[in-house]
């Protein structure tokens, strides 16, 4: 399989698996970027790539491809209300810029790729190219 998450220093899953390590050098949630946690499935004729995208807006949803690497991106805002009668105490929910790429690989037909999103959850297929299926013929020599 060709389709590879790229290695980035945006992806919260090593903030995760290294959050004990004091040397660990990772991008944290108070930067403001957050790398979403995709599902990559293989069938028989294209991949799947499912991307979740809590609290984003389809118009905020935004999927590119350059020189072979996809990438996913959202941006979600933090709602700027003011409490009149209290403060926040704890601040959980995320507001940043969600960020992933994907080495694409030889193996997919570029043209044909295509998203959907629904309730926070981005959908991509990718169809696998067809192999080109070696041919023979004969070759005269002079």
């Amino acid at each position: 399989m060709s389709l590879v998450p790229r290695g980035n220093f945006l992806d919260l899953d090593r903030v995760f698996d290294n959050m004990w390590s004091p040397l660990a050098k990772t991008e944290t949630s108070e930067s403001g970027f957050f790398s979403p946690r995709v599902d990559i499935k293989e069938k028989k004729d294209h991949y799947e790539i499912s991307a979740e995208l809590p609290g984003i807006n389809q118009e905020d949803v935004h999927v590119e491809l350059e020189d072979g690497v996809l990438t996913i991106s959202a941006e979600t805002h933090q709602e700027d209300t003011e409490e009149k009668d209290g403060r926040v105490i704890r601040q959980e929910r995320r507001y940043g810029k969600y960020m992933r790429s994907f080495n694409l690989g030889g193996d997919i037909h570029e043209e044909d790729i295509s998203a959907r999103f629904k309730n926070g959850v981005l959908k991509l297929k990718a169809p696998k190219a067809k192999e080109a299926k070696p041919t023979r013929r004969r070759i005269s020599v002079d």
